[in-house]
C-alpha cells in the first residue's frame, strides 16, 4: 500500500523566513506580510491543497552572531522586521474550515498562565484546529532584551520547558470538568463552582495556585508541535509531541533522526508513529524539467549567500563570518541549535565534510532544509524516496518565493501525488488531532499530558 505524504506550509510574519535575499524577485509577494489578505489568500489556497496546516515560525531576538552584530540580519531582511505570529489565526480560520495552525511561541519570556488563555481561545475561535510549536529559545538577542546576559544552556532551557508544560496540562487538562458550564437559565447558573477546580502548582520556576480562565475548548489541549532534535530535544517531544518538524540535509541523516525519535517515543510509552514526522523541504517545479530548472536559475540569481550565513550562523550559534568559505565546520560547541551542527558535522552524500562554502549555497534557498528541482513526476518520485528512504511522514514546505512555491506544488505536484494514490483526497473530520491521528479530539490516554486530566493523581 502506498504510503500517503503530509504536507505543512511553513512560513512566518515577516519577509525573508529561510531563503534570503528572494524579497527581490519580482513575484515574491512576502513584502505583504504586513496585509492581513495576504495570509487569508495564503490559507484558502494551501486549503485547496489538502495541507494539513500552515506553521508560522517565530523569533524574539534578531540574528546577531554573523559578524557580531545585527547589521547584516537587518540589511538583508533576515526575520527582521517579524510581526507577532498568534494575531494571525483567528483571520485565516475565518475564511478555512479544515486548514490547521501551528503557531510558535517560546516557554522563556512569557508566563504559562496567561498563554494558557491564549491558546484556549484560539481553539475555541478555530473550532479545534490550532496547535503549538513548543520552542526554547536560541537566540542570545532575545535573552538580551529580556533583561538576561544570555540566554540558558541548552539543556536547562527544556528543564524549564517541561515545567511551564505541566503547567499548561494542568490548566487545560485538570481544571474544569468537562461539564462544568450548564448554562442554567432557571437557577441563574453559568458553570458549576463545584467543577472547576484550582491547580494548586507550585514549582521550580513557576505557582500557579488557581484555576484556568477559559472553558474547555474542542482539543482542551492545543496540538503540541516541537521542532528541537538534540538528545535532549528528542528526550522533550518523547513525551509530549504529536507533530515534530525535523531538518536534515541528506536523506541519509534524516534516516537516522527519524529513526532516533521512533526509537524515543516508543521508550516513553506511546507508539512509535503517535507523532507525525515532518522534515523541511523547498519544491520548485514547473510544468517541465526544463521549466523548473529555468524557474530555479532565477531565483539563485537573486538569492543571498551572506544572508543565507546569517541565518546559519543564528542557527548553529557560530559566526561562520571569522571562516574561510572553504573550511569544514569541523567539531564546534554550540549553545543554538544543536541537531543543525550534528547534521552538518556529518559526512554529506559524496562521503566528503560540509564547508562553510557548501552551507551558503545550501542555505541560500530553502533555509536549514534540502531543496528539489524538477518536472512534477520527479518531484514525486522524490518525495515518494525520502519518505520510503526515512520513514517520515511528510515535509513541511519552504518557499523560494511566496505564495508562488505553494501555488506551484498545489498546480503540479499534488495533482501526481493523488495519480499515484499517494496524497489525501481531503480532509478528515474533527479537529486538528483528528485530522492527523484519528483518535479522536483530546489528548490520548499514553500521552504525557494525560494524566493531568480531571480526576487523575498528578505525581510530577
Amino acid at each position: 500500500m502506498t504510503k500517503q505524504i503530509r504536507f505543512n506550509a511553513f512560513d512566518m510574519n515577516c519577509v525573508a523566513h529561510q531563503s534570503s535575499g528572494m524579497w527581490r524577485h519580482p513575484d515574491d509577494q512576502s513584502w505583504r506580510y504586513k496585509e492581513l489578505s495576504y495570509w487569508t489568500e495564503l490559507a484558502k489556497l494551501l486549503e485547496t491543497g489538502a495541507f494539513d496546516g500552515i506553521f508560522i515560525a517565530d523569533v524574539l531576538g534578531t540574528y546577531d552572531v554573523y559578524g557580531g552584530s545585527n547589521e547584516a540580519a537587518i540589511r538583508h531582511g533576515a526575520q527582521v522586521p517579524v510581526n507577532d505570529p498568534i494575531l494571525l489565526i483567528s483571520a485565516m480560520a475565518a475564511v478555512t474550515e479544515n486548514l490547521g495552525f501551528g503557531v510558535t511561541a517560546g516557554t522563556a519570556y512569557e508566563h504559562p498562565y496567561p498563554f494558557a488563555r491564549r491558546m484556549s481561545t484560539l481553539d475555541h475561535l478555530t473550532g479545534g484546529r490550532v496547535g503549538w510549536n513548543v520552542v526554547t529559545g536560541y537566540l542570545p538577542s532575545a535573552a538580551r532584551n529580556m533583561g538576561h546576559d544570555d540566554q540558558l544552556e541548552h539543556d536547562q532551557r527544556y528543564d524549564v520547558a517541561d515545567e511551564y508544560l505541566e503547567v499548561l496540562y494542568k490548566l487545560w487538562e485538570g481544571s474544569w470538568e468537562e461539564d462544568a458550564v450548564v448554562r442554567d437559565r432557571e437557577s441563574g447558573v453559568f458553570t458549576d463552582p463545584a467543577k472547576v477546580h484550582e491547580i494548586g502548582h507550585y514549582g521550580t520556576h513557576y505557582t500557579v495556585p488557581g484555576i484556568h480562565l477559559s472553558e474547555p475548548s474542542p482539543q482542551r489541549t492545543p496540538v503540541i508541535y516541537q521542532a528541537g532534535a538534540s538528545p535532549r530535544g528528542i528526550a522533550f517531544a518523547a513525551g509530549n509531541a504529536e507533530a515534530i518538524f525535523v531538518a536534515a540535509p541528506t536523506k541519509s541523516v534524516l534516516k537516522g533522526v527519524v529513526k532516533n525519535i521512533r526509537d524515543a517515543l516508543e521508550q516513553a510509552g506511546r507508539s512509535r508513529d503517535s507523532a507525525k514526522i515532518y522534515t523541511l523541504l523547498t519544491i520548485i517545479t514547473d510544468e517541465t524539467t526544463e521549466k523548473a530548472q529555468a524557474k530555479y536559475a532565477d531565483y539563485l540569481s537573486y538569492a543571498s549567500e551572506e544572508g543565507a550565513l546569517v541565518f546559519m550562523s543564528g542557527w548553529m550559534g557560530i559566526d561562520l563570518s571569522q571562516y574561510d568559505l572553504d573550511e569544514p565546520i569541523g567539531n564546534v560547541k554550540s549553545n543554538a541549535i544543536q541537531s543543525t551542527v550534528s547534521n552538518f558535522q556529518a559526512a554529506n552524500d559524496e562521503g566528503g565534510e560540509w564547508k562553510v562554502r557548501d552551507i551558503a549555497r545550501l542555505g541560500a534557498i530553502g533555509g536549514l532544509g534540502p531543496f528539489v528541482v524538477g518536472s512534477p513526476t520527479e518531484i514525486a518520485d522524490e518525495l515518494q524516496a525520502w519518505v520510503e528512504e526515512t520513514d517520515v511522514d511528510g515535509f513541511n514546505l519552504a518557499y523560494a518565493i511566496t505564495p508562488g512555491t505553494f501555488q506551484d506544488v498545489v498546480t503540479f505536484v499534488i495533482p501526481e501525488l493523488r495519480r499515484r494514490g499517494a496524497y489525501p483526497e481531503g480532509y478528515a473530520a474533527g479537529t486538528l488531532r483528528n485530522k492527523l491521528h484519528g483518535r479522536g479530539d483530546r489528548l490520548p490516554e499514553e500521552h504525557h499530558g494525560a494524566r493531568y486530566k480531571v480526576g487523575q493523581p498528578v505525581t510530577r
